[in-house]
């Protein structure tokens, strides 16, 4: 070895293995697919899967796509794809890890295909009932809360539909469904940010966790509502007022981007997003209802991973404390929407930090919850948004999810909740000293 590659091995590597080096994109590309295809294999073998199995795959993705992040120096956008597709087929060869909200989705589209709506009746209703084929009673006997009417809305109903007539009681046509409008949303990022910033999108093991191995159909949602500022930005009002509308469709997260979308355009382009989205739910409402019914109880009764939430129920009833922390969302909504409807650059509003409050202020904050703030953070890079990614799987800590001594089957312990929210919390004030600080020391 000669002495000008002792002093630059990466270079002796580079020569030798062109855009393969240690350290290079692909090469840290090519580390992540062996850890998410060990992650696949304990999809198939879920007994053998641990906490540290799990964080420590996942942990090991996060740091490599953060390495690839911070190091690229040469990165294409047809690396972030690629290998972002790489992940997602690794992702669709597996089983969903640690969740059941699937089978959910598959028994929604079996019965919008029989009956026409899935919202009739929940599907407690139909156990005991000799008509159902085997196939859907094994996914009947599975479903969590069969007593709650389905909460997902009419966009994503037909994704489950879909599914159903592809193969019925079968996960992996949601999956490649998903992942595919995932890689849509990954090309439509790059065409709105640099490619390393995408990449952290791309790449996450959340993303890829929640989506390609689970299922989850959040991605509907965020890919139209990604479309339709995308549009808007662009001036093309009428894509923008429909693509708006199937993402309020797909969950009712996206209406607080309503008023940032049609800000300022004429009334015929508000007539025509509430024409959309009339003509998603009319169906189902002439013929049985939507998913309000389900949403009801969730608003009601359900809580998990929030923050603010449960600190206030200590002091306050349910009722009061949510009417305080839905007041500061709609305050800081309006805040934010006065200072975007004053800018004429054109940029797109800081869903991040919407997105931040709403889960800030949220009694329930599911894992997949942070796929709606992803793009943006994308958009606007901060350390609190990217922390929040991972630590927010430390809501899988619980005891139906994992056999370990002391935890609650469904609460996650006290521990787990200080070290999600507190990695957060240090990530910000790292966020507020690289910025004000600096200003400061300019001043």
């Amino acid at each position: 070895m000669d002495e000008q590659t002792i002093a630059d091995p990466s270079g002796h590597w580079q020569r030798i293995f062109p855009g393969w080096w240690p350290g290079s994109v692909n090469a840290i590309g090519l580390g992540c697919a062996l850890l998410y295809a060990l992650l696949a294999w304990y999809s198939w073998h879920p007994q053998q899967l641990t906490p540290w199995s799990f964080f420590g795959l996942l942990g090991c993705a996060f740091a490599l796509s953060l390495i690839a992040c911070l190091r690229a120096k040469q990165l294409s956008a047809v690396q972030v794809l690629v290998w972002a597709a790489v992940f997602r087929l690794i992702g669709c060869l597996g089983q969903p890890l640690l969740e059941d909200d699937f089978f959910r989705y598959l028994w929604d589209g079996y019965r919008f295909a029989v009956d026409g709506s899935p919202y009739a009746v929940p599907p407690a209703v139909f156990f005991g009932d000799g008509s159902i084929p085997q196939a859907l009673l094994n996914v009947l006997g599975q479903i969590n809360y069969p007593q709650v009417p389905t909460i997902y809305g009419p966009t994503l109903e037909y994704s489950f539909l879909l599914g159903y007539l592809v193969a019925p009681a079968q996960v992996w046509p949601l999956q490649w469904l998903y992942s595919l409008v995932d890689l849509a949303l990954v090309a439509l990022l790059l065409r709105m940010a640099e490619p390393r910033w995408v990449l952290l999108y791309a790449w996450s093991p959340l993303v890829i966790k929640e989506l390609a191995f689970t299922a989850h159909p959040d991605v509907l949602g965020v890919f139209f509502l990604m479309l339709a500022l995308h549009w808007r930005q662009r001036q093309w009002f009428a894509g923008a007022a429909t693509a708006l509308a199937l993402s309020v469709g797909a969950k009712v997260f996206a209406l607080l981007f309503v008023p940032f979308v049609l800000w300022r355009m004429p009334l015929r382009y508000w007539m025509l997003f509430t024409l959309v989205l009339a003509a998603l739910y009319v169906p189902f409402l002439l013929h049985s209802g939507s998913e309000l019914a389900g949403l009801q109880v969730f608003l009601q009764h359900w809580q998990f991973n929030g923050s603010l939430y449960p600190l206030l129920g200590r002091w306050l009833d349910p009722i009061a404390a949510k009417m305080l922390l839905g007041g500061i969302l709609l305050g800081f909504c309006g805040i934010l929407l006065l200072r975007h409807c004053r800018r004429r650059d054109g940029q797109l509003p800081r869903g991040d930090l919407l997105f931040g409050v709403f889960f800030l202020v949220a009694p329930v904050v599911n894992a997949w919850y942070l796929i709606w703030l992803l793009p943006f953070a994308v958009l606007n890079p901060r350390c609190w948004s990217w922390a929040f990614s991972f630590t927010v799987l430390l809501s899988y800590v619980i005891g139906l999810n994992f056999d370990l001594p002391g935890l609650d089957p469904v609460r996650m312990p006290l521990w787990a909740s200080l070290l999600e929210y507190g990695a957060v919390v240090l990530a910000f004030g790292l966020d507020y000293w690289r910025c004000y600080g600096r200003r400061l020391k300019t001043a």
